[in-house]
């Protein structure tokens, strides 16, 4: 019972305490069973809370309505502040900070009814598009170890997909919901700009680029986790309009016909792996066979556009440590940053507004290209990467490269999510296809500007053409 009910949609997992059938703690206590047998090859949970997790278990009672009643739930250790728990950002810096209270993402999923059992693996500050910090060692692919599940939500996706949990949290600057996803076979829906609210300490992250969200394995599920997470809170600088219903409902709604619109090439003009192509080729074609108006197209590709992201991702990097070191009551040691992060602190420290107003405007002046495409299309499918999960280390610099060489390398690997940060649209990457080796590789949707609903639709007619909800990988099996 206790490994088929972690297989088991959040929403059904809710639904089993809501009617009496599973105790909230025996749910909790499975979940926690998970984490103890698969963790230690894994690496996915960083920080435990099994004793307040229990607790908060036995105060749930058959018959509660809150949509994620005594769910498991797991939350990514990136500015997902989290009362009592240690939250470290992936830094050795942070030491063992314990907040005192819940970011405006972690008390919204919790009032749902959802309990903590843990924080998971992430690359330091979020940087890197893999899960392998200095601190905590690297996270795992649960689909082969010897490959990385992605990042920057990396633990957080190999925790849903080797059934620790049923819904994570994660958060996405650059693709850091979408790109585990993939990696990992499970659904990452990146929310428009504004939809979801940093507060209570933040205003925006990454120039506005970066956005909480969840992992999930089912389309229903990351509507629901959005229905959570959606909504204005006092004083935050932009808001993304109201959906027309609750965006679960749309699950179940009809997309009608769309214009749909694929690439298979890649906006910085790297290669792209024959998989991800043939993911996207399949995934067109049964877009069509649905009734849909499929044609492919090109994007320009521009080199300028890692250039001027990086520039930006760069220019914030001072500031985060700053904000980390503000909330945590003290300032931060540079030294004991990871090579990485401290080149580029140094950089940000050294480069002009001017120089981060001037990249940034390059690319928001190349989104408004990118966006106009939305005048003769409804949705975008893309790869969701340029390769299937890479190895552990992959993107480490040459012996005489410096480590900022490992943002260009990323860019290498994930040509297809940052752009949609940028331009502030919806994004969600679907778990479609799978090499011959059985490895995940997602496709991307893109949806119009503020356009969830839409996105939600379409992904739940292509989960019911195609369903992958019965793949698992095999250590979830033993």
């Amino acid at each position: 019972m206790a490994d088929d009910v972690m297989f088991k949609s959040a929403i059904e997992q809710a639904e089993l305490v809501r009617s009496g059938e599973l105790p909230a703690r025996e749910l909790v206590e499975a979940s926690l069973a998970a984490i103890d047998r698969l963790n230690d090859e894994l690496n996915a949970v960083v920080t435990r809370c099994d004793e307040r997790a229990l607790a908060e278990a036995d105060a749930v009672q058959a018959g509660d309505e809150r949509p994620l009643a005594g769910v498991p739930l797991l939350v990514k250790d990136l500015a997902a502040l989290t009362e009592g728990v240690r939250t470290t950002m992936g830094m050795r810096a942070l030491e063992d900070w314990i907040p005192d209270e819940d970011s405006a993402t972690v008390r919204r999923l919790r009032a749902a009814g959802a309990i903590v059992v843990g924080k998971t693996n992430l690359p330091e500050m979020g940087i890197l598009p893999v899960s392998e910090p200095l601190r905590f060692g690297p996270a795992r692919n649960p689909w082969d170890t010897s490959r990385t599940p992605g990042g920057s939500s990396g633990g957080s996706a190999a925790g849903v997909a080797a059934g620790m949990v049923a819904i994570a949290h994660g958060n996405d600057g650059g693709g850091s919901i979408r790109i585990p996803a993939s990696c990992c076979g499970l659904v990452g829906l990146k929310p428009s700009r504004g939809r979801v609210s940093w507060a209570p300490h933040l205003a925006e992250l990454a120039a506005g680029f970066a956005t909480d969200g969840v992992l999930t394995r089912t389309v229903r599920d990351s509507a629901l986790g959005l229905d959570l997470l959606a909504g204005y809170e006092p004083g935050d600088p932009y808001w993304a309009p109201d959906p027309s219903a609750p965006f679960v409902d749309a699950v179940g709604r009809e997309p009608g016909k769309l214009r749909v619109a694929f690439v298979v090439d890649s906006p910085n003009g790297v290669p792209v792996d024959p998989d991800c192509v043939a993911a996207t080729r399949q995934a067109a074609e049964l877009l069509s066979s649905l009734g849909h108006e499929v044609n492919e197209v090109e994007i320009e590709a521009d080199e300028a556009y890692v250039t001027n992201f990086v520039t930006v991702w760069i220019a914030g990097t001072a500031n985060e440590v700053e904000t980390w070191g503000r909330l945590a009551g003290r300032e931060l040691d540079i030294d004991q940053l990871e090579p990485l992060a401290r080149q580029m602190h140094e950089m940000s420290l050294q480069m002009s507004a001017t120089d981060y107003l001037r990249a940034l405007d390059w690319l928001h002046d190349y989104s408004r290209g990118l966006v106009r495409m939305w005048e003769g299309i409804d949705v975008l499918l893309t790869p969701t990467l340029a390769k299937p999960p890479i190895e552990i280390g992959a993107l480490e610099p040459k012996e005489d490269e410096p480590p900022v060489q490992m943002l260009m390398n990323a860019g290498d690997w994930v040509p297809f999510t940052p752009v949609w940060n940028v331009t502030g649209q919806p994004a969600i990457s679907l778990p479609l296809h799978q090499t011959e080796a059985g490895l995940p590789v997602g496709v991307q949707l893109v949806g119009p500007p503020a356009g969830e609903e839409l996105l939600l639709s379409l992904s739940a007619q292509i989960e019911a053409a195609a369903p992958w909800e019965g793949r698992r990988p095999a250590m979830a099996l033993v």
